[in-house]
């Protein structure tokens, strides 16, 4: 029997499928591996998963050669707003090719958005059907903005010039209205979106009674790097934020989760600060409407009260005259008697003063000898309990560590101990 080489075996490989399939196919797949080498390649790795989604039932690999990936790439991204990324789902045409050294793969040749676009909506509906279901789809929107919301917790990348935007119109605002920013620094693109964009939102709800609402701004950027923001667990962490999410992430034709869920959605981060100048602009003119009817309900109150008091400051003219003649001789006969009571009463406590003196001057001798007399007693046993005097009889004091032994049971062996004696001191070892 003529055995084969496996490079010819590959080479009847090769030709089988050569001549039996076709030329092209269209493909759905989910990307499952995307690189992009330096030569302008982009190598794939295309995947099918099982019903349960858990298990994959085929594996393939794939190539868009780099004149083909210069015209596939911005077309893709500029209709989807993704760029091919793993997890992605995709329908694409591809070529079969099989090479005797580098086996089965995949040439891709053209791209389909619209696949993909159904397939981003489809995962969007999900998402907001699952925070429907959830029942926390409209609690963000249905917070109350605060009427003077001057104190905002912006979630940005320090170095997106959106930000700088939002700062300087909010900041440098035309109305002179002041308001109080602070940056929580997030990343704004790429994969780490979600943890970055969450950990900003605990550090604002760490202090949200220092703020009245929070903005999420992005500002420029590529359109394909919006995919981080669809994302179940943020829209839940923003639907269930206690203050106000005001986001302005996107483009004029594109909406996110988030957007879908925040107080309030606007386009840009310029637009964002607009929003917040505005609100308080209406705060202020309601204000202003509010003071100006407390201002004329006041003036007829006060007018109503001055007549009012006119009349009743006639009616007291009269009566007051009445009380002051009743009240002057009243009090005519009131000094009469306090001028009596007084001196009767001074002469009264001069003479107790008297007697006070008396016997402080006989007291004060007694009670100072007795005092002194207590004063040596207590001398005496200061002095009998001095420690010094108890050494200089014989007695002694043993420390260890900075502690008095009173047991010898409280002592180990081999712990160093001190006894201090009238004059020094002996070191000694425990055995």
């Amino acid at each position: 029997m003529e055995a084969l080489t496996l490079y010819e075996l590959n080479g009847l490989v090769r030709g089988t499928l050569e001549r039996t399939l076709q030329a092209e196919y269209w493909l759905q797949a989910e990307l499952s591996e995307v690189r992009e080498a330096y030569n302008g390649h982009c190598y794939l790795e295309f995947v099918q998963k099982s019903v349960n989604g858990r298990d994959l039932v085929a594996k393939a690999r794939g190539v868009i050669w780099a004149g083909m990936y210069r015209l596939l790439k911005p077309m893709f991204e500029r209709e989807t707003g993704r760029t091919l990324s793993p997890g992605l789902k995709v329908l694409v045409k591809v070529g079969v090719t099989f090479h005797e050294l580098y086996g089965y793969s995949l040439t891709v040749t053209d791209i389909d958005p619209a696949y993909t676009l159904g397939d981003m909506a489809r995962l969007r509906r999900e998402i907001l059907a699952r925070l429907e279901a959830d029942g926390i789809l409209n609690d963000n929107k249905e917070l109350s903005l605060p009427l003077s919301a001057n104190r905002i917790a912006v979630i940005s990348s320090a170095t997106a010039a959106g930000y700088g935007d939002f700062c300087n119109q909010l900041l440098r605002n035309d109305y002179r209205l002041r308001f109080t920013v602070r940056l929580f620094p997030a990343v704004m693109q790429g994969e780490h979106v979600e943890s970055s964009v969450l950990a900003a939102l605990d550090a604002v709800m760490a202090r949200q009674d220092d703020w009245d609402a929070v903005v999420i701004i992005r500002g420029g950027g590529a359109t394909s790097d919006l995919s981080g923001f669809d994302t179940y667990l943020l829209a839940a962490a923003c639907a269930q934020f206690p203050l106000p999410v005001i986001t302005g992430i996107g483009h004029e034709r594109d909406d996110t989760v988030i957007d879908l869920v925040a107080h309030t959605r606007v386009k840009t981060p310029t637009a964002a600060a607009a929003f917040l100048i505005h609100h308080q602009l209406e705060a202020a003119s309601r204000l202003e409407a509010v003071a100006r009817e407390i201002q004329q309900q006041a003036k007829g109150r006060m007018e109503g009260e001055r007549l009012r008091v006119e009349r009743l400051s006639a009616r007291l003219s009269a009566a007051a005259l009445q009380v002051r003649t009743r009240g002057e001789r009243r009090l005519e006969q009131m000094a009469a008697r306090l001028f009596h009571a007084g001196r009767q009463r001074l002469s009264d406590e001069r003479y107790r003063l008297d007697l006070y003196a008396g016997r402080i001057g006989r007291g004060i001798p007694v009670r100072m000898e007795r005092e002194r007399f207590r004063l040596q007693l207590l001398q005496q046993k200061c002095e009998a309990a001095d420690p010094v005097l108890l050494l200089k009889r014989g007695y002694s004091m043993t420390f260890c560590g900075g502690k008095l032994v009173r047991k010898a049971s409280e002592l180990k062996g081999g712990e160093e101990i001190t006894t201090c004696l009238a004059e020094g001191e002996i070191r000694s070892v425990v055995q």
